[in-house]
């Protein structure tokens, strides 16, 4: 017969294999990388300005935000466009790109600091750099 405090460990070894080890990191400098992914990125903008985000804020296009479908909402992403070399950080405020193809959408601006307007889409490189205190997990024994 297996013992209950078996069973428990067991089953704490599969959580913390299942969850992704980035969100057990507490960040000490903003250029430490938690998190990195390479796709298309595409971005949204006048049609979708005063809209709501699904973070609850108002969409505005002057902003260096984001729409992803998984990172926490509030987390802070450098995004390098990999033809041009040009970078931006932007603030995840927002869900989708609801394109399947596509990793991130950029606002308006962000997608002009890098270089994207023009032609739309472009492959880029990720690089989470801090997550919000909240989504963070702690293990605090009681």
């Amino acid at each position: 017969m297996v013992k209950w405090e078996t069973i428990m460990k067991i089953k704490l070894g599969l959580f913390l294999l299942i969850i992704p080890f980035p969100f057990f990191c507490e960040q000490s400098h903003a250029s430490d990388v938690v998190y990195s992914e390479i796709g298309i990125a595409s971005w949204y903008g006048t049609k979708h300005h005063g809209g709501q985000t699904a973070s609850g804020e108002r969409f505005d296009i002057h902003d260096y935000t984001a729409a992803h479908r998984s990172l926490p909402i509030g987390a802070k992403v450098r995004v390098f466009n990999l033809r041009n070399g040009k970078e931006i950080i932007v603030r995840i405020n927002d869900r989708g790109p609801f394109n399947k193809r596509r990793i991130i959408d950029l606002s308006l601006a962000a997608a002009k600091v890098i270089g994207l307007l023009r032609v739309g889409v472009a492959k880029v490189k990720l690089e989470v750099i801090s997550i919000p205190q909240e989504t963070y997990y702690s293990f605090k024994n009681k």
